[in-house]
């Protein structure tokens, strides 16, 4: 077909649909094209309590359902970790049209016993390679804790803060932690998983100490995955010293009220905190309330959705 044949052709398809030139609206520029995509974790399904949502598949599939962007995994909730098994979980979320786009993981390195490092550094290269398996681009990792705390419940009522062990202080837990992912990130550059140490307790209870380790580990492969939940003072200053290096950002909520603690976060004002730094990345809801999360997950994907529009 001649061009201006073309031309006349393409004038008439597009009086046909009642849409002139004139009319067409103009191209959207990068700050109107869309906002942060929106994940949700397994974990805000299974929250380590609940046995019936246990199985990954029917968390992923809930997901969908309910009209997420995309579904990041627990690892700790995978049944089993195998090239076989994490295959079907993928085939899973490809049929519920559900993309797989973070893997939480957990390691420990402060610990004086140089095995017990080693074998932290073998289980998270594992992992990527458990990520490279699904497919999945960014995993979260962590510097550990002392394990000064009995459980969970006492470092949670110590504020995330504990003494280290004794004979040893936060240097040396900042050499262990910076040795560890030095090694590690070869491994996530040949598999193409960036890794993102969150503001997790231990090194991670400040900004200024996530910032430390990528900043001595020193590769684009290792940056920061910020957990909205996990700064108990001061939230909002220290959220915005993690946004720059941050490739994921974990979006807790907690209706009904926290396990552990609740915080009344401002959405809107954290999203224009990441905005202003140029994230264009995953927001991944982690609801950690004692509602249904059937009720809970909507609820919480809406508010999301409108902060982050």
């Amino acid at each position: 077909m001649k061009r201006r044949n073309f031309l006349a052709t393409a004038g008439i398809a597009t009086a046909s649909l009642g849409i002139s030139r004139a009319e067409s609206p103009a191209p959207a520029t990068a700050e109107q094209s869309r906002g942060n995509p929106i994940g949700v974790s397994s974990y805000s399904f299974w929250g380590f309590r609940r046995e019936e949502w246990k199985d990954i598949v029917k968390c992923i599939d809930a997901a969908a359902e309910m009209g997420f962007d995309g579904f990041e995994i627990l690892q700790r909730q995978l049944d089993a970790t195998d090239r076989a098994s994490l295959q079907k979980v993928k085939r899973a979320a490809f049929l519920a049209g559900i993309p797989l786009m973070g893997y939480s993981t957990h390691q420990g390195f402060l610990s004086p016993d140089p095995e017990v490092r080693k074998r932290n550094v073998a289980s998270t290269i594992d992992c990527i390679e458990q990520a490279y398996q699904l497919g999945i681009p960014t995993m979260r990792v962590n510097s550990g804790t002392w394990g000064t705390s009995k459980d969970f419940d006492e470092l949670m009522a110590r504020r995330g803060v504990e003494p280290p062990i004794e004979g040893h202080d936060e240097e040396d837990a900042y050499a262990w932690v910076i040795e560890a992912y030095t090694e590690i990130v070869e491994s996530a550059a040949k598999c193409g998983v960036t890794l993102g140490l969150e503001n997790h307790w231990g090194l991670g209870v400040t900004p200024e100490g996530v910032k430390r380790v990528i900043d001595a580990v020193n590769s684009p492969w290792l940056r920061a995955t910020t957990d909205t939940g996990n700064f108990l003072e001061d939230p909002y200053d220290r959220l915005k010293l993690m946004a720059p290096m941050t490739v994921l950002l974990q979006a807790k909520t907690y209706l009904g009220g926290g396990v552990w603690y609740t915080l009344d976060l401002d959405y809107p004002k954290i999203a224009a905190i990441f905005r202003e730094s140029g994230f264009r990345g995953w927001v991944s809801l982690e609801f950690e309330g004692k509602e249904d999360p059937v009720k809970a997950i909507p609820a919480s994907l809406a508010m999301l959705r409108a902060a982050f529009a």
